[in-house]
């Protein structure tokens, strides 16, 4: 376990399930000081509960938060500056595929309106939000101090996701914001920040597998990830982030690109689904 004295004060958003709580629990075990959110505070008593008794002693906070209100989301950042004190890592993890993976014509106009919300204006708003914190923090010395991270889509995380029109637009115009505030704090001679898209690539969660079929199961197989596997992975190079900003990835695009072309020949056949998209035994999903 980390020191105290490199403990850092984590912001997670929507930390209750999936990738954001496997975050938390390994920030935690590092020594850090954790604060999460979630829509539901049922969600948020019992991702609490898992976090206390999977890192005991160690200090996580949380609040009911819609990160597409705006309210909502500057009570949050205010809530998460005034239990950490200084938050040295904000990660807008928070988001959504929307509630049917269909056409754009098929999908109710509430559903395109929440998805759209929930992660470009929900991303934007607590960035602003972040940004006004992290620059009122005390500079250091040579580079960003502190770091920010956003989870769009790239180019090619673009093309291969199986989700709704909604759900690819709004994260990769997330992905599209973070370059524009690295611009922007540049222009502005702000070096305290650093900006940066954080790339987990497919990770077994309820928002990947929402309308999955039975062949985009298989290609789980090869191309996905447990939460877990990813958040070991994934934290300590947070942890560790330095510069004005880039991208972060789980997996480097060559591997992924190999382990594509492998799962024609059967690589990872029946890991987490079987060849009719039902989950095999001990697959560890979710």
């Amino acid at each position: 376990m980390k020191s105290r004295s490199a403990s850092l004060g984590v912001v997670i958003t929507g930390g209750t399930a999936g990738l954001g709580l496997a975050m938390a629990r390994e920030f935690l075990r590092a020594g850090d000081r954790v604060v999460i959110c979630s829509r539901r505070e049922s969600n948020l008593a019992s991702a609490l509960q898992s976090l206390e008794s999977d890192a005991p002693g160690e200090e996580a906070h949380g609040i009911a938060c819609d990160v597409s209100d705006s309210r909502q989301a500057a009570a949050f950042a205010a809530f998460a500056a005034a239990k950490l004190g200084v938050i040295d890592r904000w990660i807008n993890n928070a988001g959504t595929a929307g509630r049917m993976r269909r056409p754009l014509w098929q999908l109710d106009l509430d559903d395109i309106d929440e998805t759209c919300r929930t992660n470009l204006s929900g991303s934007m708003m607590l960035c602003a939000e972040a940004l006004r914190v992290m620059l009122s923090q005390p500079a250091g010395e040579g580079g960003p101090r502190y770091h920010l991270f956003n989870m769009g889509f790239t180019a090619a995380g673009l093309r291969s996701s199986p989700t709704s029109v909604p759900h690819r637009a709004s994260k990769r115009a997330v992905a599209i914001m973070s370059e524009l505030l690295r611009q922007e704090l540049k222009a502005a001679g702000k070096r305290s920040v650093g900006v940066h898209e954080l790339s987990p690539g497919l990770v077994l969660t309820d928002l990947l597998l929402r309308d999955a079929t039975p062949a985009q199961k298989r290609f789980f197989n090869a191309m996905a990830e447990t939460p877990e596997t990813v958040a070991a992975k994934l934290v300590p190079a947070i942890r560790a982030a330095s510069g004005q900003g880039g991208t972060l990835r789980y997996q480097p695009l060559l591997l992924m690109l190999a382990r594509l072309a492998a799962s024609l020949f059967g690589y990872r056949n029946e890991r987490f689904f079987t060849s009719d998209g039902e989950r095999c035994s001990g697959g560890g999903v979710l």
